[in-house]
């Protein structure tokens, strides 16, 4: 049974895992070029044990070096963050995210859009999803 990921991360921890689901693994030093505000050595790595602590990466020992992989599929990285931003912003209602999308966004949205929209409420209704 998968653990589920602590809801929120850090925005250098987001900046972090962005780079390993790009790249599928990395070492802290590769990581580190990749970031921006020039982090020291040092604390990429403390930021690595730390996802890894909290069950988000994992690492794989080659010779003297870590390299770092996402622990979870970024399928289920991306429902936890998702759920964490529908529940502290719209208190876990998914009609309000729709809402704000739609109310303060429609003119950004495209005809096309709008209609894959729709179908997917179409689909929902028709599988019995709220």
């Amino acid at each position: 049974m998968v653990k589920p990921l602590p809801a929120a991360l850090s925005r250098r921890e987001r900046q972090i895992m962005d780079i390993l689901y790009r790249h599928g693994r990395a070492t802290a030093g590769e990581v580190m070029d990749q970031l921006s505000g020039d982090p020291s050595y040092s604390t990429v790595r403390t930021q690595l044990r730390i996802l890894e602590a909290k069950g988000h990466v994992r690492h794989d020992e080659e010779g003297l070096r870590y390299v770092y992989l996402p622990a979870v599929p970024r399928h289920a990285a991306r429902r936890s963050a998702l759920r964490h931003l529908v529940d502290t912003f719209f208190d876990g209602s998914a009609e309000k995210v729709v809402g704000a999308l739609l109310g303060g966004e429609s003119s950004r949205l495209t005809e096309d859009e709008l209609d894959r929209i729709a179908g997917m409420v179409e689909k929902a209704r028709k599988g019995g999803t709220r």
